[in-house]
């Protein structure tokens, strides 16, 4: 579909927003981390556990963005996708009206769960009416006329993100109280 590509690189920007601002953080608290570590042997008691309770707040902030970061990015994508859905759904009702069905049923497995229907007949999918009614050639007849092109079809929608700077980072360190000598 025309717009997947709209919104995955809006979806794309965004999160590249959000993963630079995350960067920021992390650059500040490992900056604030090494200083510590460098000067924690020569700070008193008092200054010591200031800064600790410094660098773990500074934690507690970057756990936060992330976590916040990561919904809003889940909300964008909603935002973004919910008129191409409204249109997915109004061709379908037309279809569907157009044809005299009574139900349709979804066969893919959405979200990663089982499929409603395991088995049906080809004849009775109508993906490819769905298509053409939003205008869309659809993969069957894309393969017919160009035959020489890959078979690899790209998603109608973006691709779920794996989030906002998590799995992909680097661990922050946790610091840890020096030993009384």
């Amino acid at each position: 579909m025309p717009d997947s590509k709209q919104i995955e690189s809006e979806l794309k920007t965004y999160k590249d927003q959000l993963d630079k601002q995350l960067e920021i953080k992390v650059k500040e608290f490992r900056e604030k981390y090494d200083s510590y570590e460098k000067g924690a042997s020569m700070m008193t008691e008092v200054i010591r556990a200031d800064k600790e309770k410094e660098l773990q707040d500074l934690k507690g902030q970057i756990e936060a963005f992330q976590k916040n970061a990561e919904s809003s990015l889940q909300e964008k994508q909603q935002k973004l996708m919910k008129p191409v859905l409204e249109k997915i759904q109004k061709a379908i009702d037309e279809v569907a009206a157009e044809n005299g069905f009574t139900y349709i049923l979804s066969s893919d497995g959405a979200m990663g769960q089982v499929p409603i229907i395991l088995y049906g007949p080809d004849n009775l999918n109508i993906s490819d009416l769905v298509l053409k009614k939003m205008g869309v050639t659809p993969p069957s007849e894309q393969k017919a006329i160009t035959p020489s092109s890959s078979t690899e079809t790209k998603p109608a929608a973006p691709a779920p993100s794996n989030g906002v700077g998590i799995k992909d980072k680097k661990p922050i360190p946790t610091p840890k109280p020096l030993k009384k000598k």
